[in-house]
């Protein structure tokens, strides 16, 4: 299963953050933003399918987000959760630990933001049309 979101770089896009990561509705970034990869989403949590929805609530689900710009591409795997929400509107957040709130997508992720290949931020970071493909498995 998956759920696809389209949206945009911004020029305050840094991707320094060492345990998130996030796409927003918002369409504006200030620098201290250091997490977010993506802004102008078309899609949040809280539009996700409900059985999409489900399956992201095993413990034993593997979840990853593929994060696609400017012909640079980085996939970040990590793993459900019985606690995840997925009803926020504005905001989805991977998280290298075990937290979860709202707007969480994933926990226990691989890497986080300052992870992310520096060609994909650049391009990001240039207002390049992203697109970030969400699969469960």
């Amino acid at each position: 299963m998956e759920e696809v979101i389209h949206a945009r770089g911004h020029e305050n896009v840094s991707a320094e953050h060492a345990s998130t990561f996030e796409v927003t509705t918002d369409d504006f970034l200030t620098p201290a933003g250091d997490c977010i990869l993506a802004i102008e989403a078309d899609r949040a949590p809280a539009d996700f399918d409900p059985a999409f929805v489900d399956a992201c609530r095993d413990a034993d689900a593997t979840i990853t987000v593929t994060v696609e710009a400017g012909g640079h591409r980085e996939s970040i795997e990590g793993r459900g959760d019985p606690d995840l929400e997925l009803t926020n509107d504005r905001s989805a957040v991977g998280r290298t630990s075990e937290y979860v709130d709202d707007r969480t997508i994933l926990t226990d992720a691989e890497f986080a933001a300052e992870g992310v290949d520096r060609r994909l931020v650049e391009a990001l970071a240039d207002g390049a049309a992203a697109t970030v493909t969400i699969t469960v498995a």
